[in-house]
């Protein structure tokens, strides 16, 4: 006799009120909940692999399109995407939903964010499963000096993305171009380091990106694809690139309010090819056990790259239910 995986409840969508502007939720499921943060250039989408799966197994999994993105308010001004700003949008998450603590899941910006949750937002935060950003210490240089320093040398795209004149219409002027070349440039089959060959001056981020082959992909389609390319033609890449702009409003912050050590559960997944991952070193992961008393378990997922929730959402599913798990 042939055995089946349980059947996920339907997704739901929704648009919540979180204070100052409304979140656009995918919601999939019933019992301990599951938020996960999508980064750049994401939406609740990123997670599609995610959310049936988690249902199946008992969870409420809670996807937004996080401030800036798809359907969701876009703040024009960059300080919006400040910490204050970005966790009031999980509290009051939380909050709408009817949620008194949840497991936090972050991607990229995503997991940026999710890092200061267990400080910013005490009692609300269960546990932390975060992908392909190693948890780092607050530079003690400004963002926006060192990437102007960085920049001098090649070209770096945290730098080029400070100028909205410049970033915003490009990638506007192409979102499929851009969309396809940077998904495969960080993937496990890209060359994303490339990018690092070429002189900051006279380039934009599609002079620089290497071309992508043709669609469909192993692990994205040409109907998934499509759903990023229609929400970022209409929205353009204002609200995503903001949160880039934001990182001397947040340097700010950390200033005020330090870092402290995250001591809730937590496990840490990244691929390994990520470039994110070659360009920390696996120090940071190491450097990590003294800034995350909590930290459970590091995964590097062999082949994958900075997607990894989507180029290895099999053995990502796996980690991650076997994490929550231990939970109970």
């Amino acid at each position: 006799m042939t055995s089946h995986p349980p059947a996920s409840p339907p997704a739901v969508e929704r648009r919540v009120d979180v204070g100052d502007l409304e979140l656009r939720v995918v919601e999939q499921g019933f019992g301990p909940a599951v938020v996960l943060c999508h980064g750049f250039p994401g939406l609740a989408h990123s997670w599609h692999r995610q959310l049936p799966v988690l249902a199946a197994s008992g969870f409420r999994a809670v996807a937004p399109d996080m401030r800036g993105y798809g359907g969701s308010g876009r703040p024009a001004d960059p300080a919006a995407y400040d910490r204050r700003g970005t966790v009031a949008d999980m509290v009051g998450l939380l909050d709408a939903l009817d949620i008194e603590t949840a497991v936090f899941v972050g991607h990229d910006f995503g997991a940026d964010l999710v890092w200061d949750l267990p400080q910013w937002a005490p009692g609300r935060v269960r546990a932390l499963v975060q992908l392909s950003v190693p948890r780092g210490d607050t530079s003690p240089v400004l963002p926006s000096t060192a990437y102007a320093r960085v920049a001098r040398r090649h070209f770096f795209h945290l730098q080029y993305f400070q100028d909205p004149s410049a970033a915003d219409t490009e990638l506007a002027g192409d979102p499929a171009g851009f969309l396809s070349r940077v998904f495969w440039a960080l993937s496990g089959d890209g060359r994303y380091l490339d990018v690092f060959r070429h002189p900051s001056e006279g380039n934009g981020y599609l002079d620089v990106l290497p071309e992508a082959p043709a669609l469909p992909w192993p692990w994205l389609s040409e109907d998934d694809f499509a759903v990023y390319v229609d929400a970022f033609t209409r929205t353009g890449f204002t609200g995503g690139l903001n949160w880039y702009r934001a990182a001397d409003h947040v340097w700010r912050e950390k200033q005020v309010r330090p870092d402290e050590p995250v001591t809730v559960p937590t496990v840490f997944l990244t691929g390994e090819r990520d470039p994110v991952r070659r360009i920390v070193g696996d120090a940071s992961t190491a450097e990590m056990l003294a800034s995350v008393p909590g930290l459970a378990g590091v995964h590097v997922i062999p082949g994958a790259g900075h997607f990894v929730q989507l180029e290895a959402a099999d053995e990502v599913n796996r980690i991650m239910l076997e994490f929550l798990g231990s939970l109970s």
